[in-house]
């Protein structure tokens, strides 16, 4: 596996693979890898040639009272992960190379950043935006691979790559779970025992909704409602939001027909953790033996 810092050579590494003919595909992270980041990786290497893998802790998504400076960072372990993994290239650029003195230039996806996580993340989406149209323009892939966890995120990258022109094929990945259900994240390190228990608030109000809805319930309040009781009989939890909505424009909807997004995003002490569930109204869904309280 290579590794390099370089935006030339990484540059020079992807013009050789596609002057031979080889497929790239980009799976953008922050690093701290989990079992969510090698799904991905090994989703890439089933539908492409050659897997870059960027890591770039992305100081203009954290707001100012954000975890920027404690986000867990191991860089040895993340690149035995990734070469384990398949991993042709780890490109790992700099702060300083990414926002250099005088960066001026910002790229906001208007509508679909707005609430969700944009409500109490104002700047969070423009960070985003920003760097994954760079580490695209840098990279060039065939594809890019993101997890479906981070819905809000997915939606507005695939509106700015459609908006933008950018030619490449954005690939969703299905969260990836704990064998409990807890999505996985690298924040959930932060999580201390009872705050680990308390978590698994977010993945029994999302199958206590699906069973809801398998059992008839159309009604957005009252789906709300009752996933909203669940977390808060949990210790330690604080809701951010609850949304029901439409998973393409992500506007609210109050009757739950056809497929409906339901995302959550709840303070578990000091962590913030987000989760989501695609409702379908027209589908029997099979539920999983999950015990909810």
């Amino acid at each position: 596996m290579k590794i390099t810092s370089s935006v030339s050579d990484i540059r020079k590494i992807v013009l050789n693979w596609k002057g031979r003919g080889l497929s790239v595909a980009l799976v953008p992270t922050m690093g701290f890898f989990h079992g969510g980041h090698l799904a991905l990786m090994r989703a890439a290497g089933s539908k492409v040639d050659r897997i870059v893998v960027s890591l770039f802790v992305n100081p203009a998504q954290f707001g100012p009272n954000e975890d920027l400076n404690r986000y867990p960072r191991d860089f040895e372990r993340d690149a035995g992960l990734a070469e384990d993994e398949g991993v042709d290239c780890l490109f790992c650029p700099d702060a300083r190379d990414m926002y250099p003195s005088g960066f001026q230039t910002w790229i906001r996806v208007e509508g679909l950043s707005q609430g969700l996580c944009g409500a109490s993340r104002p700047e969070h989406f423009r960070g985003v935006a920003t760097i994954v149209a760079k580490l695209l323009i840098i990279v060039q892939p065939d594809i890019a691979i993101f997890g479906q966890k981070d819905f809000q995120q997915l939606q507005v990258i695939r509106r700015m790559v459609s908006d933008l022109n950018i030619p490449v094929n954005v690939i969703a990945h299905p969260v990836v779970r704990e064998p409990d259900g807890l999505a996985m994240s690298s924040r959930n390190i932060y999580l201390d025992t009872r705050e680990r228990e308390s978590a698994l608030s977010l993945f029994q109000a999302l199958r206590l909704a699906e069973e809801m809805v398998a059992r008839g319930c159309r009604s957005g309040p009252e789906v709300v409602r009752a996933v909203r009781k669940h977390i808060q009989s949990y210790n330690k939890t604080k809701i951010d939001y609850v949304f029901l909505g439409d998973p393409k424009t992500l506007k609210q909807k109050q009757d739950i027909v056809g497929e409906t997004l339901l995302a959550l995003a709840v303070w578990v002490g000091k962590t913030r953790l987000i989760d989501n569930t695609l409702l379908n109204s027209n589908e029997q869904i099979k539920l999983q033996n999950i015990n909810i309280r």
